[in-house]
């Protein structure tokens, strides 16, 4: 039995936290097949003018925008086996072996242009518009490792397939969304950039610790994450997918069909949703961020049911939505991950993860943790699936976005590996960093001004810079390789590659 009068009385709770705390709100929808049943929402859309944030107020989807891009490749018909290379003209030749598939999936080991911006010194806030980033992609060196073999987080390949969809339909990807939306929800659209003026939109916003900041990205949004419109919006475009309403008639199953790795096992990561279960509840969502923005949709096909939570405050979401469905589908919370915390490092290589009391980050990508009933730990994957099992206190093993991990803990005692310290140049675009002996680094940051960093030496000749964009924390990983030149990864971006120019930097 379905429990919505006690699901709405949860999603209030959550909305009167963000009225009662004077500050930025949002909006929660519960919804089934037939539409829209209840809202509740709380706090501003504009803290400056004290405007409410209601269910019907306009707000930036962020990366929920990816099943849209992958509804309207599929209703094209175009083949998810073809490669970048036959669908698009101009790219460096490993992007172009990719399949479109891989791509939309993040098997397709892409490098993320956000995050390999970020490591040569490009604000996040920096206007780079669609031509800028294109042939940024077009002087990409290489993939983040073998397509099919890892699930890791990018958007390049969706912004990629926009210029697929564009190519194929031979018209712009606003109005190829216009169309798509019209006969369920006309208000939702596509923006391609922060300046395009979209009527209503709520400001985001994020928290610097004493504060409400406005939050700021310069990057064009493409297909992966441009999509605007409201929370009941959303809500009725996600009733139409359960319904299989119209031209949306299969489009869910096709959506969430099952995506392989090149060992043969599943990955909960689909064309633009991810499968995970609440309880014995199989479902399907997706989370979508920019700064100042977190929203999320959960939906439980098989009984037709859902939950869109939209927000313009920069805090995880993907809890409170599983709040809201557990009381709606009389389902139990995950129980926390009685987890070990520190950082934890391969023996080789630049994979290192995070932990704190309940939850992880791999690399950068951010998790929440729960127990998976048998002394072992898994992730509510917002976007990445994870398992692992103790082994003592000091060992984690498992499988971490489809590849099978053994982390051992780092010591804090550890010191700054002395073959790092020097000056350090990128072999394509002749950047440089500088590694000093005391543990600090200066990188490329807004070109020839540098950022400092106080860098955390790991084992095995590797050290975690750390680096604030607004909201966001980029830790990219330096490791010295076989040959001796310095690597430079982060979850998203594992391709730059630094040879040394002098040694002893003071």
């Amino acid at each position: 039995m379905l429990e919505w009068a006690l699901a709405k009385a949860e999603a209030s709770t959550l909305a009167d936290a963000w009225t009662g705390g004077a500050g930025p709100g949002g909006a929660i929808v519960l919804f089934d097949s037939g539409g829209i049943r209840d809202t509740a929402s709380g706090g501003f859309a504009s803290v400056e003018h004290a405007l409410p944030f209601t269910a019907d107020t306009p707000n930036r989807f962020a990366s929920i925008s990816k099943h849209f891009l992958a509804t309207s490749l599929l209703r094209a018909k175009v083949p998810l086996n073809a490669t970048l290379g036959e669908l698009l003209d101009d790219l460096p030749v490993p992007l172009a072996k990719v399949q479109l598939g891989r791509a939309l999936d993040m098997t397709g080991a892409l490098p993320d242009m956000m995050e390999v911006l970020w490591q040569q010194g490009v604000p996040f806030t920096a206007t780079l518009g669609r031509a800028e980033i294109r042939s940024a992609v077009q002087g990409l060196s290489g993939l983040n490792g073998v397509p099919g073999d890892e699930m890791a987080y990018s958007n390049t390949g969706w912004r990629l397939a926009q210029a697929v969809i564009e190519r194929q339909a031979g018209m712009s990807y606003a109005e190829i969304i216009r169309d798509l939306v019209a006969p369920f929800d006309s208000t939702i659209r596509f923006v391609g950039d922060e300046t395009e003026i979209v009527p209503g939109l709520s400001t985001g916003y994020w928290h610097d610790g004493s504060g409400w900041r406005r939050g700021r990205y310069g990057f064009q949004f493409s297909g992966s994450g441009g999509i605007a419109g409201s929370a009941t919006a959303l809500a009725r475009w996600c009733s139409a997918l359960l319904a299989g309403r119209g031209s949306l008639d299969g489009m869910l199953a096709r959506l969430t069909a099952p995506r392989h790795f090149n060992n043969g096992m599943e990955s909960r990561y689909r064309l633009g949703l991810v499968t995970s279960m609440l309880g014995d509840v199989a479902l399907v969502g997706h989370g979508g961020s920019l700064p100042g923005y977190r929203n999320h949709v959960l939906m439980a096909p098989e009984l037709g049911v859902g939950v869109v939570v939209m927000t313009n405050r920069e805090e995880e979401v993907l809890w409170p939505a599983l709040r809201v469905l557990s009381v709606l589908l009389g389902q139990d919370l995950p129980q926390p991950a009685a987890n070990p915390t520190g950082l934890f490092v391969e023996d080789r290589g630049p994979f290192w993860a995070e932990l704190t009391p309940g939850a992880i980050s791999v690399m950068g990508g951010y998790e929440r943790l729960v127990a998976d009933g048998a002394n072992g730990m898994r992730s509510l994957p917002a976007y990445l699936d994870l398992d692992l099992a103790r082994i003592g206190d000091d060992i984690l093993e498992g499988t971490i976005g489809g590849v099978a991990r053994l982390i051992r803990r780092a010591s804090p005692h550890t010191t700054l590996e002395p073959r790092l310290i020097g000056v350090w140049r990128e072999r394509q675009s002749g950047l440089e960093i500088l590694i000093r002996a005391d543990g600090t680094a200066t990188m490329p940051w807004a070109g020839t001004i540098g950022v400092e960093t106080v860098l955390t030496p790991l084992p095995g000749g590797r050290a975690l810079a750390d680096l604030a964009h607004g909201p966001w924390r980029h830790r990219p990983c330096f490791w010295l390789g076989p040959d001796g030149s310095l690597g430079l990864a982060s979850h998203r971006a594992r391709i730059l590659q630094f040879d040394r120019v002098y040694k002893g930097a003071s």
